[in-house]
C-alpha cells in the first residue's frame, strides 16, 4: 500500500495571534470611548470633588490675591455681602504705576474695590447730586464709559466700573435709590464696584480714604 503523502500541519498559532490582535484594538477603542464618561462615574463609598460654586452673595469662593482678609462686608451702597478685592493705600496689584508713598515699587490705589457678580445693584447711601462729568475733576476712561460722582456735603462719592447709571448729570438722589449696576467696564479685574471719596471737584489725587464712607459691616 502506498503510503499517503504528508502534508505540512497547520497551526493555529496564526489565526490566534490575528484574534488577540483583533480582540486588543477594540478593547483599546472601547476604553477611549468610556475615557469621557469615567469622571461622572465613583465608586460605592466615595465622593466626588465638588466644583468651585459661584454664589449669588458674593461671586466665586476664592478671595482676593491682594488682601489677607476674606471677611464678606455688607454696604449701604450694595448688594449683599461682599470680599474686598482691592483695599485702599499702597497695593502688591499690577494695575497702577509704581508711587513713591509706596515701598519695593508698589503701586497706589486711590479708591476701594468690592468684588461682586455682573449686574449687582448698586445704590446711594447719601442724599447729594450727580456731578456734571465735564465738571472739574472729571473722571478718565480707567473708570469705564458709565462711572459717575455724586457730591454731598463737600463730598465727591465716585461709583466706578458700573454697567449702567439709572442716574443723569444734575439729578438729585435720595439715600437707598438704586443709581446703577456693577460691571467690568474699564477694569481689568474682572466685575467689582470702585468705591471712591474726594473733596467736591478734586482729581483722584486728592482722594481720602473711603472705607469709612463705604459703612463696611462684617455680614
Amino acid at each position: 500500500m502506498r503510503a499517503l503523502p504528508s502534508y505540512p500541519r497547520i497551526s493555529a498559532q496564526p489565526h490566534q495571534r490575528v484574534t488577540t490582535r483583533f480582540s486588543s484594538a477594540v478593547a483599546a477603542s472601547l476604553l477611549v470611548a468610556l475615557l469621557p464618561l469615567l469622571p461622572l462615574v465613583a465608586p460605592a463609598g466615595t465622593s466626588v470633588p465638588a466644583s468651585p460654586r459661584t454664589s449669588a452673595s458674593g461671586g466665586s469662593g476664592e478671595g482676593s490675591p491682594w488682601v489677607s482678609d476674606d471677611t464678606r462686608y455688607h454696604s449701604p451702597w450694595y448688594d449683599g455681602d461682599r470680599r474686598i478685592w482691592i483695599r485702599y493705600g499702597c497695593t502688591r496689584a499690577p494695575y497702577y504705576s509704581p508711587d513713591p508713598r509706596c515701598v519695593k515699587d508698589r503701586s497706589f490705589h486711590h479708591g476701594l474695590d468690592m468684588k461682586m457678580p455682573c449686574g449687582t445693584p448698586l445704590y446711594s447711601a447719601v442724599r447729594g447730586r450727580v456731578v456734571r462729568p465735564s465738571s472739574a475733576g472729571a473722571l478718565g476712561p480707567a473708570y469705564g464709559a458709565h462711572a459717575f460722582r455724586i457730591r454731598s456735603a463737600g463730598l465727591d462719592y465716585v461709583i466706578a466700573h458700573a454697567r449702567r447709571a439709572f442716574v443723569e448729570p444734575g439729578e438729585w438722589v435720595r439715600r437707598g435709590q438704586r443709581i446703577a449696576r456693577a460691571s467690568d467696564d474699564g477694569a481689568p479685574d474682572g466685575c467689582h464696584l470702585h468705591f471712591e471719596v474726594r473733596p467736591a471737584g478734586e482729581g483722584y489725587t486728592a482722594a481720602v480714604a473711603p472705607r469709612p464712607y463705604a459703612r463696611l459691616s462684617a455680614g
